[in-house]
């Protein structure tokens, strides 16, 4: 990201997206005005989230009257690139850029998830989130630093904690309690909160009553769990997963997944999701979708895999029951969009026998 300091920035609509923005705009230092127009409950929501920030409020007004003066434009995916009032401000010479453009805003508590096909940038996207990987250009914020800086480093690691696709490679004790207890030691927790801390992650992984066995004799699925008890011992805010599934049988993805799930409604954890599993992601608050080192889509798992073929041009599966669903759509079958679960797939194929469709009558 550009430097923002003392910038003027308009941001317009003010959704999850928007609020995240703005939020992080802000402690950038950036001089904010926001508008919403077609959403006066969700303008009330973000005033009362965003209390906190110094910002212009300016509640209904037209963003043609606003655009005077600013550095940038943010727009939320939901606002026209063609309206008449952004061709102005772009003859004016102010930047207009959408939130998908800005890159990924995650919030404190938010469960989200980062789709791509192999080659797309995911997994580097995810490093980067952790300091593994530093930027070439423009900059990762993690709760407010710049990960570019050394000072940094440690901080945002134990932030942002990093599970990998292969728990063998992260896991080095002899004994579960041991390994879990590893990262807080490294960074200098009194022993008596590090056992604390162990008991605490073991039983919220599900994992407690294997504590004095070794990893090794576990099972992949109990290995991952292990793995995700380390990382929410060291208290981060984030929990970034690269892949952490794609070794293990449909069993351990679903242990995985509750264990993840749990964490983030009970620990309010963020949660960043690397995965090529679609079934995985249909209840989780959002979805990313990268090509090519780029975020290219994104939205709720609804929104997204509502739009099947644009997946398809990215190369991207859907759930099967999405897949199914569309295909009987391209035959005539009258079915909404985006149906996500078999119950949705059964009350669908129930609604539309009850309005008396004929499957005679289709292509």
């Amino acid at each position: 990201m550009k430097e923002m300091k003392d910038k003027q920035v308009l941001i317009v609509g003010m959704a999850r997206s928007g609020v995240a923005a703005a939020r992080m705009l802000s402690r950038l230092g950036a001089k904010l005005t926001l508008t919403d127009t077609r959403n006066s409950e969700q303008m009330a929501s973000a005033i009362e989230q965003l209390s906190d920030i110094d910002a212009n409020w300016q509640l209904g007004v037209e963003p043609d009257a606003l655009i005077e003066d600013k550095d940038y434009i943010i727009l939320s995916p939901s606002v026209y690139y063609w309206a008449p009032w952004v061709e102005k401000a772009k003859q004016n010479g102010t930047e207009v850029v959408s939130e998908l453009q800005l890159g990924a805003w995650f919030t404190q508590g938010d469960f989200v998830a980062v789709l791509g096909h192999n080659g797309s940038g995911k997994s580097t996207f995810a490093k980067h989130l952790n300091a593994l990987v530093m930027p070439t250009e423009g900059t990762v914020w993690v709760d407010g630093m710049d990960t570019r800086e050394e000072e940094n480093t440690l901080k945002v690691r134990q932030t942002a904690g990093m599970v990998f696709q292969n728990p063998d490679n992260q896991i080095v004790g002899t004994l579960v309690d041991e390994e879990v207890g590893f990262g807080p030691e490294n960074i200098g927790v009194p022993t008596e909160e590090i056992w604390e801390r162990v008991e605490k992650s073991l039983k919220a992984v599900g994992m407690y009553a294997f504590r004095n066995q070794s990893p090794n004799k576990l099972s992949g699925g109990q290995k991952q769990r292990v793995a995700i008890a380390g990382i929410v011992a060291m208290k981060p805010k984030c929990i970034v997963l690269d892949e952490p599934t794609a070794m293990l049988d449909p069993l351990g993805r679903k242990d995985v997944l509750n264990v993840l799930h749990e964490l983030n409604r009970q620990e309010n954890v963020t949660v960043i999701l690397i995965t090529h599993y679609m079934e995985e992601v249909i209840d989780i608050d959002k979805l990313y979708v990268m090509d090519d080192g780029k975020l290219v889509m994104s939205g709720t798992p609804r929104e997204i895999f509502s739009q099947v073929e644009k997946l398809k041009k990215l190369r991207l599966d859907v759930p099967h029951v999405t897949e199914l669903a569309y295909e009987l759509q391209k035959e005539g079958v009258p079915l909404k969009n985006g149906i996500l679960t078999s119950e949705e797939f059964t009350e669908e194929l129930i609604r539309v026998r009850n309005e008396g469709f004929n499957v005679n009558n289709s292509r």
